[in-house]
């Protein structure tokens, strides 16, 4: 765990957690857990990697190399038991790009996208930028009695969305409410898709950030092995899932993703989309990193999973110790904590101010997440788990 627990400064790295305080929050004097990217080193592989690459002197056009693709093949298949052909991959600048991509590519405009909020907010931005009729299928939260919240989906409203829309964005694991979706869930969410023909883009860019005490499920998988000719490469209903080892393997800033499409026609209409703006993807670096970190980074994530587990457990405890004007989420994926602070009483104006000013936090507000993320903040929990207490003490001393 000692490597997790070391300080690494940032300042002055042209890093947008750190270098970015002052124009996001108005002010540097604030511990920053907002942007989701972490605190930690990146696995050895990726660093030798990138150094290897880097001692050659010329950095020209590249080509993304077989070997590449087959690290991401042998990493599904690995990880999530999930057999990929190499012909189904479409390499993307990036998951937020992706968005956008396939929004553009396969809807037409004012078409419906369904999206459930509170959700990442690119998803709300992708549907509105490229000129689509944004649905929402707002997630239900629900609170046992002690006091635990809980994030399901309401699929019977979903079941009405999607008669009059084209194409679900799904997040899987759910950014930022931390839900893992059990596979009860997911069948029945790929039963509603089929019913309508919806299209799937099944955002799963945290799939490998998943704590012990839970299991992701591969939508993608899922429908293929549930189909009811198992052995035919069609699934029965069309799902584009966005991979990437950004969040994985604390690589975000290099940009580069895949989009997994078993559907021939999708697929060839996505590619025509890139090659039409002209985007390449084949920066030297991105590509070097891409793969070092599925070929070598295994290791250095069981390590990080069982540290971010610990962390979590620790602020979950602490909050509920301490600070019982606010409920924390207990996310069952991501290195995200959602916190509701509705007992505050405060706008999300206020709420914000209050966090910056009165706690020094830089955190996200809610209210960027959509319908129901009023009286939210999303604490980015991947730093040191030193940093992480000593923000949620600056939190209970600011409530006192």
């Amino acid at each position: 765990m000692q490597r997790f627990d070391k300080t690494i400064p940032r300042e002055a790295s042209a890093s947008l957690k750190y270098d970015g305080r002052l124009e996001t929050f108005g002010t540097n004097d604030i511990l920053p857990m907002w942007v989701a990217d972490m605190d930690f080193a990146v696995p050895d592989a990726v660093t030798e990697a990138l150094q290897a690459r880097a001692s050659h002197p010329i950095y020209g056009y590249s080509i993304a190399p077989e070997s590449l693709y087959q690290a991401l093949i042998d990493w599904l298949l690995l990880k999530h038991q999930w057999p990929v052909k190499r012909e189904w991959i479409v390499l993307t600048p990036g998951v937020v790009p992706s968005l956008n991509l396939v929004v553009a590519a396969l809807t037409a405009e004012n078409a419906g996208v369904i999206v459930q909020p509170p959700v990442y907010f690119p998803f709300l931005s992708a549907v509105k930028d490229q000129h689509r009729r944004l649905i929402e299928n707002p997630l239900i939260l629900e609170e046992d009695d002690l006091g635990n919240l809980h994030y399901q989906m309401d699929l019977s409203q979903l079941d009405t969305c999607a008669r009059e829309a084209s194409l679900l964005m799904f997040c899987s694991p759910h950014n930022p409410v931390g839900r893992v979706w059990l596979k009860e869930e997911l069948l029945a969410l790929l039963a509603v898709a089929k019913k309508h023909n919806l299209i799937i883009l099944a955002d799963e860019i945290h799939a490998d950030l998943v704590y012990a005490d839970t299991q992701h499920h591969t939508l993608s998988r899922l429908a293929f092995k549930n189909a009811p000719a198992p052995s035919s490469i069609e699934a029965p209903h069309a799902i584009i899932t966005a991979v990437s080892p950004s969040k994985t393997f604390n690589i975000p800033g290099l940009g580069l993703s895949a989009l997994i499409i078993p559907d021939a026609t999708y697929r060839q209409t996505i590619q025509s989309h890139l090659t039409k703006i002209a985007v390449s993807v084949t920066n030297p670096f991105s590509m070097i990193a891409f793969e070092a970190a599925y070929r070598g980074g295994a290791e250095w994530l069981s390590e990080l999973m069982a540290y971010l587990q610990a962390t979590r457990d620790e602020a979950i405890a602490f909050i509920r110790a301490h600070i019982p004007k606010i409920n924390a989420v207990c996310p069952e994926g991501t290195y995200l904590l959602w916190l509701d602070c509705r007992k505050l009483n405060l706008d999300d104006k206020a709420l914000a101010l209050f966090f910056v000013q009165e706690a020094k936090l830089g955190l996200s507000s809610g209210a960027m997440f959509g319908r129901g993320g009023k009286g939210f903040m999303r604490m980015n929990i991947g730093t040191p788990r030193v940093n992480v207490m000593k923000a949620l003490d600056r939190l209970k001393s600011a409530l006192s």
